[in-house]
């Protein structure tokens, strides 16, 4: 298996990725997305092009001193009925976000892109469904005084691998896929490629 650079901070997709046994060097590219997400937003782009957008830049941007090595963005959004709900900012605006999704389905999307030389060569999107149950102000303050920051602030307002869980009444879709990378079809790629 070839060796990749992860321009990504999130542990769990770095987890991901050693668990099934791809080698991976941490190189967070530091793109700041809320300047890409309102501009693509003002142009009317959907949550699952955001995403794409996102991954490929983050890929594009460390690829870009990483000569003829494999670099892999990835990027979650939630959609919400076409509405993009991005990552809270603040305790108080996490509690907003799962009011909003409260007793309803929605989309988790996740893309990833592996570039090479600035160049994006392969590109995937997954989407998982989720479907949370109905819970009163008080049960959503409860869940959110068990989230440290650090989850918090990384992944949303839920981690679908620790107390996240009790969120959902049903869940459609791939688990790494809600955990932020289709490792999979990543495999595939790195298996297939020549």
């Amino acid at each position: 298996m070839i060796k990749i650079i992860l321009a990504s901070k999130s542990k769990v997709r770095k987890d991901i990725l050693n668990k099934n046994k791809i080698e991976c060097e941490v190189i967070p590219s530091n793109v700041d997305e809320d300047p890409v997400k309102d501009g693509l937003i003002s142009e009317g782009a959907t949550p699952e092009i955001i995403s794409k957008n996102l991954a490929e830049l983050k890929a594009n941007k460390v690829s870009l001193n990483k000569n003829d090595q494999f670099v892999l963005g990835a990027d979650s959004v939630i959609d919400l009925d076409g509405e993009l709900i991005s990552k809270p900012g603040s305790r108080k605006e996490a509690l907003e976000i799962l009011k909003k999704l409260n007793g309803k389905p929605h989309k988790l999307i996740s893309s990833v892109c592996i570039s090479q030389n600035n160049r994006m060569i392969w590109n995937y999107t997954d989407r998982a469904t989720l479907f949370m149950k109905e819970f009163s102000e008080d049960n959503l303050i409860d869940y959110l005084s068990k989230i440290s920051d650090e989850a918090l602030y990384a992944y949303n307002v839920y981690q679908i691998e620790g107390e996240g869980r009790n969120l959902f009444e049903k869940i459609e879709g791939d688990e790494d896929t809600i955990m932020g990378l289709p490792i999979k079809k990543i495999k595939e790629f790195l298996e297939n490629y020549k």
